[in-house]
């Protein structure tokens, strides 16, 4: 977090947007400050909101802690939160983030005001009636800090991840589930190290195959994006000749997230954009891709914890800028996984939304029931090689 801070020279375009109402002492008193779990609740459910209509909001944070050190009694905390009422637009929801710690506003809406704009506007409408309310010494000791959703994504060059700040229901969740969690990363352990040791006869016939056939490293290293949107390395057998362009994949990711194999679409289109038909790949690499063998490396990205035996499969940076908003939401839940409920049910049979829809169902029903019963349907998938590219 930072300081309130100011920057001179910019038109007050977002005045309007942020004006209280005629009446600010009535805006405080007929206004409720919510406490921690009811705001955490209420930044749930505008996130899902924001999602279904493509609107776009700001979380404010501001951090009284400090400035509230050596104050006896509740009246400090509720003048703070009665000051941050008559500043914050009426539809706007003020509450605890943390309890005694975190003032939280959710600012509905903020529409196509820059953020850098927003920053400016509110942190000097902050700072001067906190000023008012505890002094210039204590008022400076108040951080803020301001994280808008959808989230504003870096250009790719760095490790950025997902703002967690904007999903504190999904630390609460974890916490609930830890016991679970951690029988899943035992059976994660335990699983990929099986099958590492198992499977390492068949590991090294795939390397002398891909060794003998074409030039180039035995394992392909790309990065990708898993929970909460971190980036790490996955594992792969090559199965491409090297130093091929990305762009074939890039355009048909980008068609195929915007729907545009479902309907209307003439089958020699298709046949140009079909995976299957990449001219990059080797004649082992498509029986590797057929078989998914190519993936038994991600066994040691499991096995190091950066990803899970089941879950979403992890996308890569620019398969995530082609999302929609609510297609976001399976990369932030849980680990990515080798297998899960789209590769036993659908594969490249269904749309990209069906995909994203079948693995907000695991992520909302999950249980180690349900893992096992993925674990077990997937030898079948396998073999079958239906849908498989």
């Amino acid at each position: 977090m930072g300081p309130f801070r100011t920057a001179a020279g910019e038109p007050n375009r977002f005045e309007l947007a942020v004006r209280p109402s005629a009446s600010p002492a009535q805006n405080v008193s007929t206004r409720g400050v919510l406490d921690e779990g009811a705001f955490v609740s209420m930044l749930y459910l505008e996130r899902r909101r924001a999602e279904r209509g493509d609107k776009r909001y700001v979380l404010m944070l501001l951090d009284v802690q400090n400035a509230l050190s050596g104050m006896e009694g509740a009246s400090h905390s509720t003048r703070l939160t009665q000051a941050v009422c008559s500043i914050t637009r009426e539809t706007d929801i003020v509450g605890w983030y943390v309890q005694n710690t975190l003032i939280g506003v959710i600012g509905t809406e903020v529409g196509q005001a820059s953020s850098q704009e927003i920053r400016r506007v509110m942190s000097e409408r902050f700072r001067r009636v906190f000023s008012s309310v505890l002094g210039p010494e204590k008022a400076s000791l108040i951080f803020v800090s301001f994280h808008f959703f959808p989230e504003e994504r870096g250009n790719g060059n760095s490790n950025d991840s997902e703002n967690i700040a904007l999903y504190p229901d999904l630390s609460r969740k974890a916490t609930s589930q830890r016991l679970a969690l951690g029988a899943k990363r035992l059976m994660d352990v335990l699983g990929s190290a099986c099958a590492l040791i198992l499977l390492s006869p068949l590991f090294v016939l795939i390397a002398l195959a891909i060794k003998l056939t074409s030039k180039g490293p035995v394992l392909f290293r790309q990065d990708r994006l898993g929970q909460h949107g971190k980036r790490f390395r996955l594992l792969k057998f090559r199965s491409m000749r090297t130093n091929c362009d990305s762009k074939i994949h890039e355009e048909y990711v980008s068609r195929f997230i915007a729907g545009q194999f479902q309907r209307g679409v003439t089958i020699e289109e298709k046949q140009v954009f079909k995976l299957q038909k990449d001219p990059r790949i080797t004649r082992v690499g498509a029986f590797l891709r057929k078989t998914s063998l190519d993936e038994l490396p991600q066994f040691w990205n499991v096995f190091t914890g950066a990803m899970s035996l089941v879950g979403p499969r992890p996308p890569l940076e620019y398969e995530f800028k082609a999302y929609e908003v609510w297609h976001r939401r399976r990369v932030l839940e849980i680990k990515p996984g080798i297998t899960g409920l789209w590769q036993v049910q659908g594969r490249s049979k269904t749309t990209f939304d069906d995909m994203v829809r079948m693995d907000l169902h695991y992520l909302r029903n999950w249980s180690l029931l349900w893992d096992l019963k993925i674990l077990l349907q997937t030898p079948f998938a396998v073999f079958s090689g239906d849908g498989a590219h």
